[in-house]
């Protein structure tokens, strides 16, 4: 990683595919691939600040993932919980700031206070921002802000009226989106945010992403020529 990165997305997201097949394929538990996954998270948020990048967010747990085993649910429940709530975190050591999107509505009521305690202990924090996607999927964030508008009395609704009532009214869109795995879909993330995302399919499986793994990734992302509809 000698050559200096010249060109930084703003906002990474990531859609964390391939803790299933991780475990699979060692003979392990699902949930055990789910827990090398948040090893992931963190060292990809720790190579995030190394390289400047301010905005990152996680695709969690989205809205169908109910559909799977209520073991798994409860799994990752449980570490989302344990990982937010750990002593050493790395949102207060490194003063990074934490929030969510999503309808959380239905998650356990100590886990979404645990959630509702960090975000309020690092609201100030300005060095990076941190985001879970948690219960989240594009089409209900479109469907739950078009709702809220109707509800409002707005019956003539913008392209900023909408943007409003998302839920990452208060994060800017993503540049750069990665799924990891080598599945080239989108799996109903930020489907309004990504217009005009640049997008990238790498084949590492989630858990043994780190941060050469990121930089490769960078190194493509500051080689595309984002024109937004326009000419270069």
């Amino acid at each position: 990683m000698a050559e200096k990165i010249k060109k930084i997305p703003t906002h990474i997201a990531i859609i964390m595919d391939g803790n299933g097949r991780w475990a699979t394929r060692r003979g392990l538990p699902r949930n055990v691939g789910h827990r090398e996954g948040v090893k992931a998270i963190e060292r990809t948020v720790l190579a995030c600040l190394k390289f400047g990048i301010k905005y990152c967010t996680f695709f969690a747990f989205s809205t169908e993932n109910w559909k799977r085993s209520k073991e798994e649910i409860n799994g990752i429940f449980d570490l989302i919980r344990d990982y937010i709530k750990k002593e050493d975190n790395i949102f207060e050591k490194y003063q990074i700031k934490l929030s969510s999107i999503g309808y959380l509505e239905p998650f356990p009521d100590d886990l979404k206070s645990a959630l509702a305690d960090m975000k309020e202990k690092t609201k100030n924090y300005d060095r990076m921002q941190v985001t879970l996607a948690l219960n989240y999927g594009g089409r209900d964030d479109i469907v739950r802000a078009v709702n809220s508008l109707i509800k409002q009395g707005n019956n003539n609704i913008t392209e900023k009226d909408l943007l409003d009532q998302l839920d990452t009214k208060n994060i800017p869109e993503p540049d750069f989106v990665l799924r990891t795995s080598g599945e080239m879909r989108i799996s109903n993330f930020m489907l309004y945010q990504m217009a005009y995302s640049e997008l990238y399919f790498p084949k590492v499986l989630w858990p043994d992403f780190n941060e050469k793994h990121l930089y490769k990734a960078l190194k493509v992302y500051q080689k595309r020529n984002r024109r937004y509809g326009g000419l270069s």
